[in-house]
């Protein structure tokens, strides 16, 4: 049988408090460094949590927007944009390196990367920042979107994202958290579309057209209601389906 696998993330450090309850069975993360959420104290506690569990760490940077959770797009000129990406990024590798661990990659956020994905000025911001603070680190970004397309143009590594617990539209955009199907929290009906998008390369989209995908990393999200159950019925299962996450 052949043997795949898949890198298995969480956005982390938003305030919930269930990273230590995610982290066993992640090999990766994505760290609210200041944007919508987080502080030196948290990244600090949750830097410290990824190490000890040996989970590959990264910035989750986002407009500068907390009331909202970084989940509105705010009008920023792209040198504001920059300065505050840049600025957050930097907060986290300072802890990272305090903490003796080196930074993997960077994950926009919310209204951020969902704007990145298709707004080829947005992505062009967020990829300058990311070469500015280290051009070695990877970006995690949707397949097909603008800002993967521009950083493979521009040499940095993309590692393709899709979503455990999203709906999709059949454009690969995520299903506006407005609406029903937005967010999906059976582990079962989760796990399926997983291992379909990891084996078949496709997902079902929210009208049930088939839509090719390719991905290297899957994501739960840390502030979805029963993320702990999702991620570790997930990985059971996957593990179960000779599928190894690293």
């Amino acid at each position: 049988m052949k043997v795949r696998s898949i890198d298995v993330n969480a956005d982390v450090g938003e305030g919930v408090g269930n990273e230590m309850l995610l982290m066993p069975y992640l090999s990766s993360c994505n760290i609210a460094c200041g944007g919508h959420a987080g502080d030196i104290e948290s990244m600090t506690s949750v830097v410290r949590l990824a190490k000890s569990n040996q989970v590959k760490i990264g910035a989750h940077p986002s407009f500068p927007d907390r009331l909202n959770f970084g989940r509105t797009v705010m009008e920023m000129s792209p040198s504001d944009l920059y300065t505050s990406l840049k600025a957050q990024i930097e907060r986290l590798q300072v802890v990272a390196d305090a903490e003796g661990v080196v930074l993997n990659h960077v994950k926009p956020h919310g209204a951020l990367y969902n704007l990145a994905a298709k707004d080829e000025g947005v992505a062009r911001v967020v990829l300058k920042v990311l070469k500015a603070v280290n051009p070695l680190l990877k970006l995690y970004a949707p397949y097909q979107s603008e800002i993967a397309k521009m950083a493979l143009l521009n040499g940095v590594e993309v590692v393709y994202e899709a979503f455990a617990d999203r709906g999709y539209e059949d454009d690969l955009s995520l299903v506006s958290r407005v609406k029903k199907g937005a967010v999906l929290h059976d582990k079962e009906r989760v796990f399926n579309r997983v291992l379909r998008m990891v084996k078949d390369q496709k997902i079902t989209a929210i009208n049930g057209v088939e839509v090719a995908i390719k991905i290297s990393t899957i994501c739960v999200h840390g502030d979805t209601e029963n993320a702990v159950e999702i991620v570790k019925y997930l990985v059971c299962k996957l593990k179960e389906n000779n599928i190894r996450i690293q």
